[in-house]
């Protein structure tokens, strides 16, 4: 005899009703705007904001016009250098030659206009072609030599140094056309032409990055070499492309050095120099070991080594602690950028 079924019973009364699914909050456009602003904000530009609201306060003369415009003639050069210098480190290399190649660059530019009688728009060509040639050396030796970049450039570094002395036994070289020492002094509304050269290389370098596919292809590259290159990129010719770059911005960069020197020096591009172009780099977010960075970042690390060495200066400390100052104040930034601007994110998270 079968068994009945109950009309009256539910046929879910074995199961109990399960609960309604957990939803979200939606956001309001606000706290997803905040959040977005967020996410947009690095630690270095946090820290570049308080180093400059500190200075202003200690010194009445730091948030003036022309000492603003004054920072950014004092690391044009700087800049220039660095934006290749990212270049590179995006990449996965390094460039311990830039410093030297601006001296070099610029001596043979001098050799050329006062010992050959060259016509001195010639001459800058030729430069150029130098600090380039010199680049390009370093792209062949890394990518056809297998030499490691931080043992090849630091050959060309000392070989750069070392033609630079033996071209003029390490003496100056002065008298170069009046029009070229002018173009330090030209202003576009109230800034120097050299600002001008600076911030358009960024930009430039910026926007190739972001929009061009050799300029992405650098961060292929910089992450895993060899998946870039089965994935069809040709890892030795952007190589070879970046370095030439790099060597062709640091002559550019001892051309607006020797406009403003109105002269030729040995010594020009010193290690000084060159740890500050690595440095600004660095505190701009860009990794070492490659596949990280960003021209927005660099030009913000620039910004903040040159607001310490002018504010320091303004406040009359000692420059035997001024290294040491900037030293930690590089370790902040970079560790800020991890832990300062994380947090404001999570709790942002919390509370949304």
């Amino acid at each position: 005899m079968t068994s009945q079924l109950n009309p009256a019973a539910p046929a879910s009364a074995s199961a109990p009703p399960s609960a309604p699914p957990e939803t979200t909050p939606a956001l309001s456009p606000t706290s997803s705007r905040l959040r977005h602003a967020l996410r947009s904000i690095s630690g270095p530009l946090v820290g570049l904001v308080l180093l400059i609201i500190v200075l202003s306060v200690l010194s009445p003369v730091f948030f003036t016009a022309n000492n603003l415009v004054n920072i950014l003639v004092q690391v044009s050069y700087i800049g220039i250098m660095a934006a290749g210098a990212t270049l590179v480190i995006i990449l996965g290399g390094i460039d311990l030659s830039v410093a030297a190649v601006l001296g070099f660059s610029f001596m043979v530019v001098a050799v050329l206009y006062q010992n050959l009688g060259w016509p001195f728009w010639l001459c800058i060509v030729a430069g150029l072609a130098v600090g380039a040639g010199v680049g390009l050396v370093n792209g062949v030796l890394i990518a056809f030599g297998n030499v490691q970049p931080f043992i090849a450039t630091l050959s060309t570094m000392f070989a750069a140094t070392g033609l630079s002395l033996y071209l003029t036994n390490g003496t100056p070289i002065l008298g170069l056309p009046d029009w070229f020492q002018g173009l330090s002094h030209i202003r576009v509304f109230g800034i120097s032409l050299q600002v001008f050269l600076m911030i358009g290389v960024f930009v430039i370098g910026g926007l190739w990055l972001k929009y061009r596919p050799a300029g992405r292809s650098l961060y292929a590259i910089g992450s895993n070499d060899e998946v870039a290159r089965l994935s069809g990129i040709r890892v030795k010719a952007m190589q070879l492309r970046v370095y030439a770059i790099a060597g062709l911005l640091a002559a550019v960069a001892g051309l607006v050095v020797g406009a403003r020197l109105n002269a030729a020096q040995p010594s020009a591009g010193n290690s000084s120099d060159l740890l500050s172009v690595i440095a600004a780099v660095v505190i701009g977010g860009a990794s070492l070991a490659g596949g990280i960075g960003s021209m927005r970042g660099t030009f913000i690390g620039l910004l903040i080594i040159g607001v310490l060495n002018n504010g320091l200066t303004l406040l009359n400390v000692s420059p035997y602690l001024q290294p040491v100052v900037i030293g930690a104040v590089i370790i902040l930034a970079v560790l800020s950028d991890g832990k300062l601007i994380g947090q404001l994110r999570s709790r942002m998270r919390r509370r949304s």
